[in-house]
């Protein structure tokens, strides 16, 4: 159905139809709450999908009503070794949010597709074609903006839930700066996914060499979450096991090229499963769901 601007509609037959005018605000104010009922029919736990930007204006709005919250979901855009995708640490925060959100009473926003830029030791560095990074206070700016903008339309239990490792404290940064001057609301900052494994989830997953979760870029943690996720997104036949010549405890600029891989990947991908990343995730959205429920409480 087509308008010509004068109050005329005309429909895909050619028929004509006089339409009453009225400006937005009188249409929205004499919305019935039957009709908002009817139209938008949202209720706690209906929420189709969870996500936010699926929704319309009418529908977020009775959903911030009921005390529903939102979820940022934040990662980068980073190379993940020669098998996974540059999305990957954004798939997996926004699989997260997807994965808590129902329990939770929680909507999840678009993500913050790029991230603070890779550094050599955790991610391998910017050298890798396609790694496209903001600088840090570029996404601080990014993140806190788009914060003010949750909180001014209402929500008031938000959470920030990060995935790139080089994210950590500029995410805490800006939620401090979106929050200093109100307190009617409150944000839950999970600066990583996880807090812990148990000992036999990290024996079965990772066997006799953990080398902790900062080296575990593109290795055998995230590929496995990602064969659990999203299979159809893993060219596991090109995965490798590779480590850096040499670890320092300390960054270098310009970094030389023995304290990154020329692959991308940091440890051991080749133990990669499906099996080990349904483990994981096991782990990982009871832990992230127990803290919005403990501390976020609707």
């Amino acid at each position: 159905m087509l308008s010509n601007g004068a109050g005329l509609l005309t429909t895909a037959q050619g028929a004509t139809i006089v339409a009453k005018q009225q400006s937005p605000e009188t249409f929205v104010a004499g919305w019935s709450q039957e009709a908002r009922c009817r139209e938008s029919n949202v209720g706690k736990g209906e929420f189709a999908g969870r996500r936010l930007a699926d929704l319309t204006w009418a529908e977020t709005r009775d959903a911030i009503a009921q005390g529903t919250g939102v979820i940022l979901p934040v990662g980068a855009t980073e190379q993940h070794g020669l098998h996974l995708p540059l999305a990957t640490d954004y798939i997996c925060a926004t699989e997260l949010a997807l994965a808590v959100a129902p329990a939770t009473n929680m909507l999840v926003a678009p993500a913050v597709t790029y991230g603070s830029r890779s550094r050599p030791l955790t991610g391998g560095g910017q050298a890798f074609a396609g790694t496209t990074s903001v600088r840090a206070v570029t996404l601080m700016a990014l993140i806190t903006d788009v914060l003010k903008e949750f909180l001014r339309h209402g929500f008031r239990r938000l959470v920030l839930l990060n995935w790139h490792y080089e994210n950590s404290n500029f995410v805490y940064e800006a939620a401090f700066e979106a929050m200093e001057h109100t307190d009617a609301a409150k944000i839950l900052i999970f600066e990583h996914g996880l807090n812990e494994l148990k000992p036999e989830t990290i024996q079965t997953v990772f066997e006799e060499d953990f080398p902790g979760l900062a080296v575990e870029h593109a290795a055998a943690y995230e590929t496995s979450v990602m064969l659990h996720l999203h299979p159809e997104l893993v060219h596991f036949e090109r995965a490798v096991d590779d480590r850096s010549a040499r670890r320092t405890w300390y960054d270098i600029i310009p970094p030389p090229a023995d304290i990154t891989t020329r692959s991308g990947t940091l440890w051991k991908a080749r133990r990669a499963s499906a099996e080990k990343g349904r483990l994981l995730w096991g782990e990982i959205v009871p832990q992230v769901t127990e803290a919005i429920e403990r501390d976020l409480a609707d």
